[in-house]
């Protein structure tokens, strides 16, 4: 006979079953709504990025926008100051002579070069103006030079040999000892070149000749066969000096160099002495091009001192010179080149000055001495400082 289980744990069972399962639909329930909520909140976030990107491409638009107003009113502005500039630099040249308008625009740099340095110097290289205080060849330069030849010359008057006499300025050695001059050379610190320095003499030409045949630059282009080109490109009024631009024929197989440089020279009546500066610069009106090598580095400085005065036959010389030819060959290539060239330049020159002398050529007299026999010394010195074309050694 089977046992009846009590009535009270049956209905006990059943309660337990319903709340079970009450309790399994509650949590499926909550499991539903929490994801929910998760997908929610991530759409919900893109939606806000899409929104915030759209924002952002706006403002690029906007700023787009922005700046090409901007760009359009600046070049509004350029475009009248440009007008305005081309105006008033009409204006001027029909109330002004050339050499007028210079002197105004040199002084117009001095002064905005002199209150604001850096400033003045951005705004010329900008505008593509040559600023002569920077460049031009000062007197203090002039004057080492004839000291240059002054304490040759004191050395030689104690009984010295020349050929011993440079070596008071240490670092000079002999390289070639012909019968009218003799070469030395020292090497430029920090650079794998030379310096030169001639020191020679003639007797059968005066030194204004020899210093004329130099300054004439369209004489040299016959006597000189290497010359290309060879013209002045700018003048300084108040001292004479000059910018040369001068193309030159190189040995084979190197290509041709030019030189852009300024130059000075300086008659002293009162010590006899002659004296030519030059040294390269950077031109805005001569940029490089690719038919020549430019040659950036360069300086010639040479003295004359005549035995006796301007117009007799006889005079010393010293000639210091240094250039970068920027070629590739080795050292003691360049310095044979420059030792070998030397001479023959020194024989074209003097050559070219006895044809002068003999009057088989006309040239132009740079130097604008009065003779000794023309009186009074102060007129002597009046026409001491003449401008004109000058050309020396390079």
């Amino acid at each position: 006979m089977l046992q009846q289980r009590p009535l009270c744990s049956i209905g006990a069972r059943a309660v337990r079953l319903q709340t079970f399962s009450t309790f399994k639909q509650s949590g499926a329930i909550d499991n539903k709504s929490w994801l929910g909520e998760r997908v929610g909140l991530l759409l919900s976030w893109l939606q806000k990025t899409g929104r915030g990107t759209n924002k952002l491409a706006c403002d690029e638009n906007k700023k787009a926008r922005l700046l090409s107003i901007f760009a359009n009113h600046c070049s509004f502005v350029t475009g009248q100051r440009l007008r305005r500039a081309l105006q008033i630099r009409e204006l001027y040249s029909n109330l002004y002579s050339e050499r007028s308008r210079w002197t105004l625009v040199g002084n117009i740099w001095r002064r905005l070069q002199s209150k604001h340095a850096h400033t003045g110097k951005l705004i010329a290289a900008l505008a593509g103006v040559f600023m002569w205080e920077d460049e031009k060849i000062e007197d203090d330069e002039l004057r080492r030079c004839a000291w240059e030849l002054q304490a040759l010359e004191s050395v030689r008057s104690q009984n010295v040999n020349v050929k011993t006499a440079v070596h008071v300025d240490p670092g000079w050695e002999v390289v070639m000892e012909k019968k009218n001059f003799r070469v030395w050379r020292r090497p430029i610190q920090g650079s794998h070149l030379f310096e030169y320095r001639v020191f020679g003499s003639y007797t059968d030409v005066t030194p204004r000749q020899f210093f004329n045949v130099q300054l004439d630059t369209e004489y040299r282009k016959k006597w000189d066969a290497l010359v290309i080109k060879l013209e002045v490109v700018d003048r300084d009024v108040n001292t004479g000096t000059e910018v040369v631009h001068w193309a030159t024929h190189f040995p084979y197989p190197m290509y041709s160099r030019d030189y852009v440089y300024v130059r000075r020279y300086h008659v002293d009546v009162e010590n006899n002495l002659m004296i030519l500066v030059s040294r390269a610069i950077k031109h805005p009106s001569v940029p490089e091009i690719q038919e020549f090598v430019r040659v950036h580095s360069y300086q010639s400085k040479m003295v004359i001192r005549p035995h006796r005065s301007f117009d007799e036959n006889g005079f010393d010389y010293l000639l210091t010179y240094s250039d970068d030819p920027q070629t590739v060959f080795p050292r003691y290539c360049v310095s044979w080149m420059v030792s070998s060239g030397m001479p023959d330049f020194l024989e074209k020159l003097h050559t070219a000055a006895l044809r002068a002398k003999n009057m088989d050529v006309g040239i132009q007299d740079y130097v604008n001495v009065i003779k000794p026999t023309q009186p009074t010394q102060e007129r002597l010195a009046d026409n001491a400082h003449t401008g004109g074309p000058s050309q020396i050694y390079a």
